[in-house]
């Protein structure tokens, strides 16, 4: 199978094909790497994937790299100073939300030992490999990111609804729903 054979979503951007021939789908297990990625997430709610992975450099900049421990001591300040930033999205909930999350996160740290330890619970600690033949089949959420998105928001998370924990499962490789056809599908 040739390279070129790739998943129908990512179209012909240079920065989408990257992130899906080296990121998405891949089994991640590094805490700062899933905040990132859930933090980014909750950024997309109501927007294009595209659109998000053209300020992604934006977003690490802005946000220290996506540290979780400098994030929850935001204050009204870097609130500010996040509103006026036009290389993000400038959306006050969204940003009062990381702060949040990053401070959930931190506890459930502290709980866990781990992000990674905690989060991979909900699919027993493996990546779940389905089949799909066409992008109208892959689900927008499941009974796992139902189940993951309870357990979020009652660690005190926002902006993780099942379908945002449904894409946070899918690039952090929980799930391999790239496409049977897909170079990258190896299940």
């Amino acid at each position: 199978m040739q390279a070129t054979n790739r998943c129908p979503w990512v179209g012909a951007s240079e920065l989408m094909i990257k992130y899906h021939d080296e990121e998405w789908g891949v089994p991640l297990h590094d805490d700062r790497k899933l905040f990132e990625f859930i933090t980014l997430d909750a950024f997309q709610a109501g927007l294009s994937w595209n659109c998000i992975i053209n300020k992604r450099e934006n977003f690490r900049a802005a946000f220290d790299n996506f540290q979780p421990e400098l994030i929850a001591g935001y204050g009204e300040e870097k609130i500010s100073q996040l509103l006026a930033d036009s290389g993000i999205i400038r959306n006050r909930a969204k940003i009062q939300a990381t702060i949040g999350n990053a401070k959930a996160f931190l506890e459930i740290v502290a709980q866990y030992g781990s992000f990674d330890k905690y989060i991979w619970q909900f699919t027993g600690g493996k990546t779940i490999q389905n089949r799909w033949t066409e992008l109208s089949q892959i689900p927008v959420s499941s009974h796992l990111s139902d189940a993951m998105s309870k357990s979020l928001k009652q660690a005190g998370f926002k902006f993780v609804g099942t379908t945002i924990c449904y894409a946070f499962m899918q690039a952090a490789g929980m799930v391999n729903d790239h496409l049977v056809g897909c170079f990258r599908y190896n299940g």
